[in-house]
């Protein structure tokens, strides 16, 4: 009886998991505001239900990517599903000036260019942040040649069943998929690489890539500081590795921002800093009135060595005792990722980084995994 149930149990399971993938395919359509890539609705009266601010924000990294390819309509809509918070992408451009979601400037990792013949003459060497990068980069592509490539799978050790099944999608997809998910849930979008991405792309009137960010997200609705009743309806965290894009745009639009933290010996792409200098009391000071928060390199904030946790820096408490949350990247469920001490536990790892280290929000590629820890460590009331 057990054995047939979990039969039963697994083929009801199976068609959830298919559901976002059929209506996907069947519900994208135009429409005057924005496309439409809706979830079934759990509203009964037309009120979503909100976002919960109580215990540290799930933070979808480039969607549920330890399932379906990074950055894809499937990989944040199984987010969604699975109990993100937030859904997290990195805001590129194409040739034409359209943003895309897609974390590499290149195009090698994470799509079929490669088996795309009629794009051969494209491979190009760019410098990227100091170092010469060759391949198939995002600026040398119109968004209609960009919607012809397939994602896939990042680590070979994930599952590459949908590799090349779905495309790179528009920033403004991406926005729809969160504003039509059945419950409020937040976007987390990256100004990725903004200095390469001036310099290749340019727009009419002078504009910036900070600029038409900012354009898009007004166009949606998205405004409010941290915890205002706009910001509750509609919440975004804007993040960048680069300070002075975060400054640029603090005076365009009052979003907050996080300002996202590396390896403390690289450098950053728009200034002559490194890291370490970026996480001094003189720099936190300095950043302090442009954002809400730090995203940090979890091992920034606490140093590893041959794969055993060090002890943990003061980086957290010097953020908090400036009002900064802190949100970490990235926690992966693979043994490969997880540190000696939590014995290929992806639970213990989550309880020491928020009741130990005391961190306000954790991006993951496991969304489901994080979620299912929460509701067991600290469910939300029965209200929300």
């Amino acid at each position: 009886m057990v054995f047939g149930g979990t039969l039963k149990h697994n083929s009801v399971m199976g068609l959830k998991c298919l559901l976002p993938l059929l209506l996907l395919s069947l519900l994208i359509a135009d429409c005057a505001s924005r496309p439409l890539y809706r979830l079934p609705s759990e509203a009964k009266d037309g009120t979503k239900k909100p976002l919960q601010t109580s215990r540290p924000f799930n933070v979808a990294h480039r969607g549920s990517n330890g399932e379906f390819p990074e950055e894809t309509a499937p990989s944040y809509m199984r987010a969604i599903e699975e109990g993100a918070d937030f859904i997290e992408a990195d805001i590129l451009s194409s040739k034409d000036g359209v943003l895309i979601c897609h974390h590499d400037v290149n195009l090698d990792d994470t799509t079929d260019v490669a088996d795309h013949k009629e794009f051969a003459d494209r491979k190009r060497t760019y410098e990227v942040q100091g170092m010469n990068l060759t391949g198939f980069f995002t600026v040398d592509f119109t968004l209609d040649e960009l919607k012809t490539l397939g994602a896939k799978q990042r680590y070979p050790f994930r599952d590459q069943q949908y590799n090349g099944k779905f495309p790179i999608i528009t920033f403004d997809e991406y926005i729809s998929i969160a504003l039509d998910a059945p419950r409020v849930v937040g976007i987390y979008p990256e100004i990725k690489n903004p200095v390469f991405i001036n310099q290749q792309v340019k727009w009419a009137n002078g504009k910036k890539f900070e600029d038409k960010i900012v354009e898009t997200l007004e166009k949606y609705g998205y405004k409010g500081s941290y915890m205002s009743e706009d910001w509750l309806k509609q919440p975004i965290f804007i993040q960048s590795f680069a300070a002075t894009s975060l400054v640029y745009i603090s005076n365009l639009i009052d979003s907050p921002k996080v300002f996202l933290i590396d390896d403390v010996t690289i450098l950053t792409q728009d200034t002559n800093k490194t890291y370490a200098e970026i996480t001094s009391d003189e720099y936190l000071d300095y950043i302090k009135p442009y954002v809400v928060g730090i995203g940090p390199w979890k091992d920034t904030i606490v140093p590893v060595n041959n794969n055993r946790l060090m002890t943990p820096t003061d980086l957290v408490a010097r953020a908090h005792s400036r009002n900064l949350q802190v949100h970490p990247y990235t926690y992966r469920n693979e043994n490969q990722f997880l540190h000696f001490g939590f014995y290929q536990d992806a639970y213990l790892e989550y309880d020491y980084w928020i009741n130990k280290i005391g961190v306000d929000g954790l991006f993951t590629d496991f969304t489901g995994s994080l979620h299912n820890f929460q509701e067991l460590s600290s469910p939300l009331p029965k209200l929300q």
